[in-house]
């Protein structure tokens, strides 16, 4: 099938652009060959039972990878000064649902212990959230190794705000090997999940941001009324929130995009083609999507001998 033989090329292209890191697509081939049936089985229970899951594990995928690259560092719980845990930093506010993360480890480990990282697993689990609400198949290659320790400073250093302009997310994205395309299409991940007010605050107060929308900004305007936010707050991030779409450029398009980063797309000479593409075209988006997760899980990983293979995801080993 042609899309199949997309992303078999995007795949390899990927394994070769990254082959450094020693990644490979039958890395469990001999010491779990299950590990993909027991990822998916355990994730869709998950799924079944909480439909925001899968935009809360795509966000954890995201921001595990933003923060020294994919090596499930923000799984760790603070225990000590080596690790100040990542989800201390505020750009990791509302992070959640580590729990089906554990329950997926639980289960390969039942399958065959000590084998898969969980750097694998998040990575895994973000490619299965975008496929079980509609979006494409990704392949991606496997190997990653998991951290030893984790920082809340960097986290705070290396998360793009809410705020992104454009040059900033072609920077942040180009450190994955990305295009301008593909960093426009990767943004497309916020078509899934929830925003809050700590994130647009800035656009509604004191004077209203001018790529609002009317209507958008009304309805925030009540759901944040003061410029103090309301943390718990919950604003969807566009109007399919459970379904992986291209409506996020539509709305992007039609001033409802709802971070700033979202509504700098369309104020750019550089990426307003982009999200217009995008929101006519979602088979291009899909395809552009999966080539650039592939890149995103994939770019300087710890692999081999770097990094361990934890028992337990949200503590090093030498804790155990």
């Amino acid at each position: 099938m042609e899309w199949g033989s997309v992303l078999i090329l995007l795949l390899l292209s990927s394994v070769i652009l990254f082959s450094e890191g020693h990644l490979s697509s039958d890395y469990y081939k001999s010491t779990c060959p299950n590990v993909e049936r027991v990822v998916r089985s355990s994730l869709r229970r998950a799924f079944l039972l909480d439909p925001s899951a899968p935009a809360s594990l795509l966000r954890l995928s995201f921001h595990d990878c933003q923060v020294e690259k994919c090596d499930a560092s923000i799984l760790l719980d603070s225990v000590s000064n080596d690790i100040n845990g990542e989800r201390e930093s505020g750009g990791n506010f509302g992070i959640r649902r580590l729990d089906i993360i554990d329950r997926v480890k639980q289960d390969l480990e039942k399958e065959c212990p000590g084998v898969v990282s969980c750097a694998d697993i998040v990575a895994m689990a973000g490619r299965d959230a975008v496929s079980y609400t509609g979006g494409p198949e990704i392949p991606i290659p496997l190997g990653r190794k998991d951290a030893t320790t984790a920082s809340s400073e960097n986290a705070d250093d290396q998360l793009p705000p809410a705020s992104s302009t454009v040059s900033t997310m072609l920077q942040v994205f180009s450190r994955y090997g990305m295009t301008a395309a593909e960093t426009v299409g990767i943004l497309g991940a916020h078509t899934l999940g929830i925003g809050h007010c700590v994130n647009v605050v800035d656009r509604l107060y004191p004077t209203r941001d001018p790529a609002l929308s009317t209507g958008l900004y009304l309805q925030l305007r009540v759901l944040c009324p003061t410029k103090e936010p309301l943390n718990l707050t919950i604003l969807p991030n566009d109007l399919s929130v459970y379904s992986f779409d291209n409506r996020y450029f539509k709305d992007v398009l039609g001033g409802r995009g709802l971070f700033r980063a979202d509504a700098n797309l369309v104020g750019d000479a550089r990426t307003k083609p982009l999200v217009a593409k995008f929101a006519s075209d979602q088979s291009l988006f899909f395809k552009t999507f999966a080539s650039a997760y592939v890149k995103l899980v994939s770019a300087q990983v710890l692999t081999g001998s770097r990094g361990e293979v934890r028992t337990n995801c949200r503590r090093v080993n030498a804790q155990d």
